[in-house]
């Protein structure tokens, strides 16, 4: 009677001993999972904050300083080209077409420095990038200044096209070449912040699991413990608290995996797109003031017909292309890439694009902008047939004119294309954008809810049974 008594009393005293400490490891799982989610969606918002207010609009503004000054230069060799003899003969309709888009370009060039002299503090490498590049764009208008002046004096031309020649040297030496350092140096901040947080993202993706299923085990055990150890059916209130725990583990799962998923669409997907797309719009407007620079500058003609061309093999490059194979060898490997996708005999920004196709309509877009860029290159040939045949204004006019059929027109009907394929990748990163953020405020709230409960119930499920040792 003794021995039976002494084990009754063993039997009573480790019962609710284990209870309690499976409750306690409960309580504890569902605190850790908690705390972990709750970090987790902190450090996904901020990640999206990052991205969408941050790091995208730093690569962007840089981006559009390249293209910027690529533009200013070329309207202000357009306005020399089209302004005549001290306005004597002048094109007017693109003169005064120049003369406005070379205001607009300076304008978005002094909007652009402060955005990158602000987003540089702290970052001494880019904050003296830019300030170079502020010094010299001082001195660049300077130059240009002085030599819209010089233009507009009867006679005045040949040293208006010293002046702007000093100018252009200024801006292709120094000025360009620091732009193209800060969309680098932004971009490459941007992606190892992306790497940063997918790593993250995966991390806590596994502890989830692993925490998660360590918290079903423990419910688990719970459960089978109180059946064999009371000799009853399953207990409801475990079974609500396995059930909610389950759950709030494949949202907590889900969430992440998610936030992952749309990062990689923000970040490769869409935004890897615009920033190639955003260099091609640049290279091209740079390619543009080529021929603008090639008709104005006599003594420089082989050095710009040079950069053209290469300009060109950047956007579309054609193995050993020469100006006189360039236009063949595009016709046949695009072809080539026409009848069969995967033949990409090509290489460069438009490479780069195709590439990279995700969307619904980003490959029919981005054929269609290369369709515009061959019309625009067989324009260019079109320039330099009539100049080499005498006809210098018939080849100004055709260069400069905005009528249908002329060169500016086919160049904005490719700036047009070029645009609404980066209109497709620019609206899918801002989804992703949004559906990250949507997914904290969704999914992750009803995580920490269900958690909760599964605490909760598991509690009152086991406070029935440790009542009957008091």
């Amino acid at each position: 009677m003794a021995a039976r008594a002494a084990l009754r009393r063993r039997f009573r005293a480790t019962v609710p001993a284990r209870l309690r400490l499976l409750r306690a490891a409960t309580v504890l799982l569902v605190v850790a999972l908690g705390i972990l989610l709750l970090a987790a969606g902190l450090a996904a918002n901020g990640t999206w904050d990052d991205v969408a207010d941050r790091d995208a609009p730093r690569t962007t503004s840089a981006a559009s300083l390249n293209l910027a000054l690529n533009d200013m230069d070329a309207q202000a060799a357009n306005i020399l080209l089209s302004s005549g003899d001290g306005g004597k003969g002048a094109l007017e309709t693109p003169h005064t077409k120049a003369v406005t888009l070379y205001g607009d370009a300076r304008r978005e060039i002094g909007h652009d420095l402060r955005t990158l002299a602000a987003a540089a503090q702290g970052n001494r490498a880019d904050e003296k990038i830019v300030e170079s590049i502020t010094d010299d764009f001082a001195q660049y208008q300077e130059l240009i200044g002085r030599a819209l002046e010089n233009d507009r004096r009867a006679g005045g031309k040949p040293d208006a096209i010293t002046d702007y020649r000093e100018a252009t040297d200024l801006l292709r030496t120094s000025l360009l070449p620091d732009a193209r350092k800060l969309v680098s140096s932004n971009d490459a901040a941007f992606d190892s912040h992306y790497a940063a947080a997918r790593s993250a993202l995966s991390a806590q993706h596994v502890v989830v699991l692993v925490l998660g299923l360590l918290l079903l085990a423990v419910l688990g055990v719970l459960q089978w413990y109180l059946a064999r150890r009371f000799r009853r059916n399953l207990n409801p209130a475990l079974l609500a608290a396995t059930a909610c725990a389950l759950v709030a583990v494949g949202l907590g799962t889900q969430f992440l995996s998610a936030s992952a998923s749309d990062l990689k669409v923000a970040r490769h997907d869409a935004f890897d797109s615009v920033v190639a797309l955003s260099r091609a719009r640049a290279i091209a407007y740079d390619a543009n003031a080529d021929e603008s620079r090639y008709l104005l500058d006599p003594q420089r003609r082989a050095k710009y017909a040079d950069s053209f061309l290469s300009k060109s093999q950047e956007l579309y490059g054609v193995h050993g292309a020469t100006p006189a194979t360039y236009d063949a060898g595009l016709a046949t490997t695009w072809q080539a890439y026409r009848a069969d996708p995967t033949d990409l005999r090509f290489t460069g920004e438009f490479r780069r694009e195709l590439d990279n196709i995700t969307f619904p309509g980003e490959r029919a877009a981005a054929e269609k902008t290369v369709d515009a860029y061959a019309a625009y290159e067989r324009d260019d040939r079109k320039i330099r047939a009539l100049l080499a045949a005498g006809e210098e204004q018939h080849a100004v006019e055709f260069c400069m004119g905005w009528e249908a059929g002329t060169s500016n027109a086919h160049f904005g009907a490719w700036m047009t294309a070029l645009d609404e394929v980066t209109g497709i990748n620019r609206a899918h990163f801002d989804e992703s954008v949004a559906a990250g953020r949507s997914e904290l405020t969704g999914q992750l709230p009803w995580a920490g809810a269900l958690l909760l409960l599964a605490m909760a119930l598991a509690g009152l499920g086991l406070r029935p049974r440790l009542a009957e040792f008091r």
